[in-house]
């Protein structure tokens, strides 16, 4: 058996990061003699570079949205830092390669080159887009390892590549159960409901803006919603039913992760909210079934100018741009009525909208809901997940959804 020669040292790709689908590597760096490229038995799989490589564990994924984004922004992230940053192949990366990756995980530099300005969320046709928004946290480092660390095996699997370097790094799995701590604890969460509350409504404009805010936010925390089920959900999938005792009860059908349906209670707070927005833009109280309204509508989506049904969502980036602009509103209200409070005003700048979801599992544990029901308004697969929003009792007795779960404004 012949080895490959080794693969020339290098220097750092010079254009800045680019999106995986406008990606263009220089022949030297593409993988294509790659020091880890299998060199016996047949290759399942067309790719001859680790691009095309990439492109192959991608399209397993295509029809699943969220899935798909997250594990191509991993996968994104890794080449473009093997390529730009170390100026070496991809399919030439070793173990210690592989550790020195997540140090770069906590704390990507130069930020110029790595980092979305200000932490916002750009289009990938954008060229302020950037692979980061900012460090990750240590949980989502072991996240990106695991995606990471699946892409490296299939392509092992797929004949492409001789080895995992990641699979040195493997850790077994530790048995105390984890505790959420991207959550607002609710002197904090009170700290956003006040800054909503002072919002200006000046203007129609200013106006728009709070109310859809605050709708926005009662979606988040009441629905316990991601923000992508936000982007990818309408009105229309809001319906009611008579109960065993003939009330009328609100629900909400959401199409949400792994392409999975769950039922959201749409408790008599969230029904309000919902007549509040839709009353402000001109539309009936109640949505019609069917109707293909977006949850959240751009700013001058009216019924009087233009048909909302019409009108295409936000965006997941423009959602969570909205998410962090209020929670940066606040930080700074808090700041300035109290200088002890940096420690509070910085946590709430870290926060983003998945921190509402996690907002929300936590203080219904705390106020006794039923671990069943949390579990079922957020729609994870098992108790063993939503016993990571335990922070107080863990031996309650439970109350449901609709008596101990409010945001009151």
């Amino acid at each position: 058996m012949t080895s490959k020669p080794a693969a020339p040292t290098l220097p750092p790709y010079a254009l800045q990061p680019t999106p995986l689908d406008k990606l263009l590597i220089p022949a030297k760096l593409d993988g294509s003699a790659g020091l880890n490229r299998a060199v016996t038995g047949h290759a399942q799989i067309a790719a001859d570079n680790d691009l095309d490589a990439i492109r192959a564990w991608l399209s397993r994924f295509v029809d699943t949205k969220t899935t798909f984004e997250n594990y191509r922004k991993e996968a994104e992230r890794l080449l473009l830092w093997s390529v730009v940053e170390m100026g070496k192949l991809l399919s030439s990366l070793t173990h210690e390669d592989c550790l020195r990756y997540q140090q770069f995980l906590a704390d990507p530099q130069p930020a110029g080159t790595w980092v979305a300005g200000g932490g916002r969320k750009h289009p990938r046709s954008d060229p302020r887009w950037r692979p980061f928004y900012g460090p990750l946290s240590p949980s989502s480092q072991r996240q990106a390892t695991v995606i990471l660390n699946v892409m490296f095996s299939w392509l092992v699997q797929a004949g492409y590549l001789a080895g995992n370097p990641l699979s040195l790094s493997r850790q077994r799995t530790r048995h105390a159960a984890p505790r959420i701590t991207r959550y607002l604890e609710p002197s904090i969460w009170q700290e956003v409901k006040d800054f909503i509350a002072t919002m200006p409504k000046q203007t129609d404009r200013e106006k728009a803006h709070a109310y859809r805010v605050r709708w926005l936010f009662t979606l988040l925390y009441l629905g316990g919603l991601r923000i992508a089920e936000v982007g990818a959900n309408t009105m229309g999938r809001f319906f009611v039913r008579q109960d065993a005792d003939g009330a009328l009860r609100w629900w909400l059908t959401i199409h949400g992760k792994g392409d999975k349906q769950r039922l959201v209670p749409a408790t008599r707070e969230l029904m309000m909210e919902l007549s509040r927005y839709r009353q402000h833009l001109g539309l009936s109280a109640l949505p019609s079934p069917n109707e293909d309204t977006p949850l959240v509508l751009p700013i001058g989506a009216t019924a009087s100018n233009e048909r909302a049904a019409t009108c295409a969502p936000l965006t997941r980036a423009a959602l969570h741009a909205i998410v962090k602009d209020v929670f940066a509103g606040a930080a700074a209200r808090l700041r300035e009525r109290d200088d002890a409070q940096s420690a509070r005003a910085d946590l709430l700048e870290k926060a983003s909208a998945h921190w509402l979801r996690h907002s929300a599992g936590s203080h219904m544990a705390d106020r006794k809901v039923d671990l069943r029901t949390v579990r079922d308004n957020l729609g994870h697969a098992s108790l063993t997940t939503t016993s990571i929003y335990l922070h107080v009792d863990e031996d309650r007795r439970h109350q449901e959804t609709e008596e101990k779960h409010r945001v009151d404004w």
